[in-house]
């Protein structure tokens, strides 16, 4: 299954099911329905996404450190997945570009 989000500011954005799933979840919203994010909850989507972005860095850096401190290697290493990071760019700048336009972001319709 995908994702596309759309909006009159932007080309689509579509992403893979577990990754858009993963973002409506931090965004508070249900993935399993259609849905809209209002041009004033984007300052609130933006930051949340964001925040999720630093949460799993930090995570990230934590367990690589612990991992050092044992003596071991990570066993996935970081090059060899893609990190929220990359995957909701994307989805921030469709949200910048729709909070500028005063627009709303739809997926699921």
């Amino acid at each position: 299954m995908l994702y596309r989000f759309k909006s009159k500011a932007t080309g689509d954005v579509v992403m893979l099911e577990p990754n858009g799933r993963r973002v409506l979840e931090i965004l508070g919203k249900d993935p399993d329905a259609p849905g809209i994010v209002l041009p004033e909850q984007i300052p609130a989507a933006i930051e949340a996404l964001r925040r999720a972005v630093a949460l799993e860095e930090a995570e990230e850096a934590r367990r690589r450190e612990e991992a050092r401190a044992c003596g071991e290697e990570m066993l996935e290493p970081v090059e060899e997945r893609v990190p929220l990071r990359t995957r909701v760019a994307p989805f921030i700048d469709m949200l910048q570009h729709c909070q500028r336009e005063g627009c709303e972001v739809v997926w699921g319709v």
